[in-house]
C-alpha cells in the first residue's frame, strides 16, 4: 500500500494523533498465527490478568475493551442501580467529550460541579452529594475523577484517598478514568496501585490508545464486590472483542516492562519542554501549571490561526483563546523547538 501521508509530520492536538509504538506494532505481529480461544480465553488475556494483578493486586479483574468512553460507560453502568447519579468535574471528559454516552447508553446521571484546575475535592463534591432517600432526586452514589485531569493536572494519592475516605463514608463509590493514567504516575514517579489500588479506587479505566497503543483499554474492578455486572455489561455495551488477543497483546506490550513508563515520561518532558519555550514569550500566558503531558495557554486569536496553518492543535476555550498543546510518546525535541520558534515569529508580526 502506498503511504498516504507525511510519516514525519507531527503536531500538538492530541496524543491520539500519534501512531502506534514500534514495540506494540511487534508485539501484535508476534500475537498473530494460529488459533487462540476468542472471547478473551487466549494466553494474551490470561498473561495481561497476571501483569494487572502486579500492578494493582491480586484482587483486581479485568475486562479489556475497545475504547475509552466504552470503559468509561461500562464501568459506571457496573457501579450504579438505574438510579444512580455520578458527582464528577465540569470539565470532565465523561461530560464534555463523549456525546452524551454515559446518560443515553448508560442511562446514568451526570452532577457536575466546576473546578478551577479540573481536580474535585471532597468539598466540592459535596455541592453535589446530598439528598439520599429524596425520590425526586437521582441518588449521588458514585464520584469520577480523571488521572491526569482534562486540564493537564495530577491528583495526589492523599488527594484521591482523602476523596475515597470522604465518598465511601457517605456509601458511594469511586470510579478512576484513567486515560492518561501513564502520564500521571510518570509525573507523580509512584508505581500505579499508589493512587488507585492503595488510594481506595474502586474501579479504574486503564487507558493504552493515548501512549500509543493501536487501540483498547482495560477496564480493572479493583473491588470486584462492588461492580459485579461488568462481564454482562461489556458484552451489553458491544465492548467484548471476538479477537481479544489483539487488544491484550497491545496491553501487555506497555505494561509487561517499562513501556508505558517509558512514553509517558517522554510526553511529559516534551511538554515541560514546551512549558518553558513558550513561557518566555510575550503574548502568551500560561493557564495552568503542566503536570502531565499538556500545555495551555492563552494567545491572541489570530496569532493562534496563523499558527495552526504549520502545526495543527485546538482550542480549549474559544471564548477566552485558550488553547490546548499535547505531546506524544513520538514528540521530538526538535519538534517543539520549531513550534516554538514558529510562535515567536507569528507573536513578533
Amino acid at each position: 500500500m502506498t503511504t498516504l501521508h507525511d510519516p514525519d509530520q507531527r503536531g500538538f492536538a492530541s496524543d491520539n494523533y500519534a501512531g502506534v509504538h514500534p514495540e506494540v506494532l511487534a508485539a501484535l505481529a508476534e500475537a498473530n498465527g494460529g488459533h487462540q480461544i476468542s472471547y478473551g480465553e487466549d494466553a494474551y488475556t490470561a498473561r495481561l490478568a497476571e501483569v494487572m494483578a502486579g500492578h494493582f493486586g491480586d484482587q483486581a479483574e479485568i475486562f479489556p475493551v475497545f475504547n475509552g468512553t466504552g470503559a468509561n460507560v461500562l464501568s459506571l453502568q457496573a457501579l450504579l442501580p438505574r438510579w444512580g447519579a455520578v458527582v464528577c468535574a465540569e470539565t470532565a471528559h465523561i461530560n464534555c467529550d463523549e456525546n452524551g454516552a454515559p446518560e443515553r447508553v448508560g442511562g446514568l446521571k451526570l452532577l457536575t460541579v466546576p473546578t478551577p484546575d479540573g481536580k474535585l475535592t471532597p468539598e466540592l463534591i459535596d455541592r453535589q452529594a446530598w439528598g439520599w432517600g429524596d425520590e425526586h432526586r437521582a441518588q449521588p452514589l458514585a464520584v469520577s475523577i480523571t488521572q491526569s485531569t482534562e486540564l493537564g493536572t495530577v491528583y495526589t494519592p492523599d488527594e484521591i484517598r482523602a476523596i475515597a475516605d470522604h465518598i465511601h463514608a457517605r456509601g458511594m463509590v469511586l470510579h478512576l478514568d484513567g486515560a492518561r493514567i501513564a502520564n500521571a504516575a510518570a509525573s507523580l514517579d509512584v508505581p500505579l496501585r499508589e493512587f488507585t489500588t492503595d488510594a481506595g479506587v474502586d474501579v479504574l479505566s486503564f487507558g493504552g490508545t493515548k501512549n500509543g497503543l493501536m487501540f483498547g483499554e482495560v477496564v480493572v474492578a479493583l473491588r470486584p464486590d462492588v461492580a459485579p455486572g461488568l462481564l454482562y455489561l461489556r458484552k451489553m455495551n458491544m465492548q467484548l472483542a471476538s479477537k481479544m488477543r489483539f487488544v491484550s497483546a497491545q496491553l501487555l506490550a506497555l505494561l509487561d516492562g517499562d513501556l508505558w513508563l517509558r512514553s509517558a515520561r517522554h510526553a511529559n518532558a516534551m511538554a515541560q519542554r514546551l512549558r518553558a519555550g513558550v513561557s518566555e514569550l510575550d503574548g502568551v500566558r500560561l493557564t495552568q501549571i503542566p503536570q502531565a503531558n499538556a500545555v495551555f495557554a492563552v494567545l491572541d486569536r489570530d496569532v493562534a490561526e496563523r499558527l495552526r496553518q504549520q502545526f495543527r492543535f485546538y482550542d480549549w476555550n474559544p471564548a477566552t483563546g485558550e488553547v490546548r498543546w499535547m505531546c506524544a510518546f513520538d514528540t521530538t525535541e526538535s519538534d517543539v523547538d520549531d513550534f516554538v520558534e514558529a510562535l515567536r515569529k507569528e507573536l513578533a508580526r
